[in-house]
């Protein structure tokens, strides 16, 4: 199904420094490591899938957000953004991906392939500050015990910083600091992780350690301190409203880990492509968390619609088309 070796990102052999040697009219011509046809057809089949669930999904998510007043809280603004984020990576990014992979080839030759990657990059790190950002209101709100006033402009500026912040490290590739290439079977783009030079490996140690490490450090010191509080107060009788924070926060964290477990392989894969051997990567280990990746955007809007009660009460009285009735089972 799968040819037998390929590099996680595609590097061009009249250049080991610069991916985008080949001239743009002809590059994305040039041979990568490549799947078979069958591998593609299945890879089309995924990335289709994600494509369309995904932005509809989060499409509902902002169509009850609008709709329905009594959703507009302050945490939900950050889940919110998450959805934004989740419904442009199926609109921009995604459907790059899967119409090359229906012809076995990138499409859109360098430029494309510099806005796929960057706006994959910014976009998943958007969705992960924002989790972060989650995990320290609930860790704020839960161990503050005085009953406020829900206040907004925290959360807006939460969300303002997270695209300030994701911005802030994935522009510096579009102007050379490392660079955006082709990856795995050449039907997708992200940062050229396996360019053997001191420019890009600086980038990428400072891209984990500030978009993942750190991040992930954020909402493991937060969660942790929680579950302590909860196990420390487990005896204690909790008010209505007191239940409710904590069934926000069994969402929240739900979201984190299903988060961290769609994007952490590709984050192994990325790191072993980075600092390993030339070719340990094969297309079927590039290719697998990649998609496993890209389907974080179905499962995010899926966990805020079913644990979410105020969505779950609000999802029924929305007047949906007969076809997309008919899909949700309205």
């Amino acid at each position: 199904m799968f040819s037998e070796v390929a590099d996680f990102n595609y590097s061009s052999n009249t250049s080991e420094e610069y991916p985008y040697a080949v001239p743009d009219q002809e590059w994305s011509d040039v041979p990568v490591g490549k799947l078979s046809r069958t591998g593609f057809n299945v890879m089309s089949v995924f990335l289709g899938s994600i494509m369309i669930f995904g932005f509809l999904n989060n499409f509902i998510v902002l169509i009850l957000f609008c709709k329905f007043k009594t959703l507009r809280t302050p945490v939900n603004m950050l889940l919110l953004n998450i959805s934004v984020s989740d419904m442009l990576v199926c609109l921009f990014g995604t459907t790059l991906s899967f119409a090359s992979s229906v012809r076995g080839r990138w499409l859109v030759g360098q430029g494309g392939c510099m806005w796929y990657g960057f706006i994959n990059s910014c976009f998943g790190i958007v969705s992960l500050i924002s989790l972060a950002m989650l995990s320290y209101d609930r860790y704020s709100t839960l161990t503050v015990y005085n009953k406020q006033a829900p206040d907004y402009r925290k959360p807006l500026l939460a969300v303002g910083g997270s695209w300030l912040y994701s911005l802030l490290w994935t522009v510096p590739p579009l102007l050379g600091w490392s660079s955006y290439g082709l990856e795995g079977a050449g039907t997708s783009c992200s940062v050229t992780w396996t360019s053997q030079t001191a420019q890009s490996h600086s980038y990428i140690i400072c891209l984990f350690i500030f978009c993942l490490a750190l991040p992930v450090l954020i909402m493991v010191y937060c969660y942790g301190r929680l579950m302590y509080a909860v196990k420390q107060v487990g005896k204690i009788r909790k008010s209505a409203a007191r239940r409710r924070e904590y069934h926000i926060l069994f969402m929240v964290i739900t979201t984190v880990v299903c988060y961290l477990l769609c994007w952490m392989p590709y984050g192994v894969v990325a790191l072993m492509a980075t600092f390993g051997r030339p070719g340990i990567i094969t297309p079927i280990a590039s290719v697998v968390p990649s998609i496993l990746a890209k389907s974080s955007t179905v499962i995010n809007p899926l966990i805020y619609i079913l644990m979410n009660k105020q969505v779950s009460q609000a999802l029924p009285h929305m007047a949906f088309p007969p076809a997309c009735g008919a899909l949700w089972g309205l």
